[in-house]
């Protein structure tokens, strides 16, 4: 592996684990195979969600994508408050905080478009041939000379009028820490003229959710589906509009700004306050201040 890959100091042992309650064993089973289930059913399900959205347009491909999404986070017993608007339907450069494989479902419940991914990603199973049949774009993090390829394929992406989503930190963090947002998707946006809307991610109870360093994925399918009660909250921040700033690393600098980790632990200790109106997920549309 390449020096030059970002790392976070968070472990499994430090940091995904949690002192709160827990479920049942029964009902911790029965989230365990509703979850992976619910997964499955994107898999078989999405060669014709394809081909329904080519047929219907990218609208009912989103519609399709937020209703899967939110049946993984309800079977995995994930309760999810939003704060805050999408910046329209198409062509933004969505950047997040990454804690979980969770913030993958939970992005996409909210506002649906092309994931960047580590390689890696693409041998999962189960989740694997998913994410390359959602249009995925694949990043060879070990392979400095492939960046400026798939930053290319951004840009195309974006100039296409999708919606492209990347966690620029590079890594895992548990939540209680935050990494650094590195520049290079930004170039995309620059590229490409779009705008980038910042998005803040915090869970509760925090080690429940976190998924970090070496931590095997059945382990954390587990600890989420055991958890007494994961709540998820998404912050959909104002977006930088494009010509606001002229270079990547600038841009990058703005986004950091806006999902600084004060930030992020003030948001992590009120999801308590969440008040559902759906059985998974609670939206409240309205601007951050």
């Amino acid at each position: 592996m390449s020096v030059w890959l970002p790392t976070a100091p968070c472990t499994p042992e430090a940091c995904a684990t949690h002192s709160d309650r827990t479920a049942a064993a029964p009902l911790a089973v029965l989230r365990l195979f509703a979850g992976v289930s619910a997964v499955l059913a994107g898999v078989l399900l999405s060669p014709l969600a394809a081909l329904l959205g080519l047929l219907f347009g990218a609208r009912l491909r989103h519609a399709l994508t937020r209703c899967w999404a939110r049946a993984v986070l309800r079977a995995f017993g994930v309760r999810v408050r939003v704060t805050g608007v999408p910046h329209g339907e198409r062509a933004s450069l969505v950047v997040a905080n990454h804690i979980s494989w969770l913030d993958i479902p939970l992005i996409a419940a909210v506002m649906p478009g092309r994931m960047l991914a580590k390689s890696e990603v693409r041998r999962w199973p189960v989740l694997g041939p998913l994410a390359a049949r959602g249009g995925t774009l694949f990043l060879e993090r070990d392979r400095l000379r492939a960046l400026p390829r798939t930053v290319a394929a951004m840009a195309d992406a974006l100039r296409g009028g999708a919606r492209v989503i990347v966690f620029p930190e590079g890594s895992t963090w548990c939540g209680r820490g935050q990494g650094r947002f590195r520049p290079a998707a930004f170039q995309a946006a620059l590229d490409a003229g779009a705008a980038v809307q910042p998005v803040r991610i915090g869970y509760g109870p925090t080690g429940a959710a976190a998924f970090v360093g070496d931590d095997p994925l059945p382990a954390s399918l587990w600890r989420v589906a055991a958890a007494g009660a994961v709540t998820a909250e998404i912050r959909l921040l104002p977006p930088i509009l494009p010509g606001s700033r002229t270079d990547r690393r600038s841009l990058a600098r703005s986004a950091q700004l806006a999902v600084d980790r004060l930030s992020a632990n003030r948001a992590a200790s009120s999801v308590h306050q969440c008040v559902n109106s759906m059985p998974a997920v609670a939206s409240s549309r309205r601007t951050p201040s």
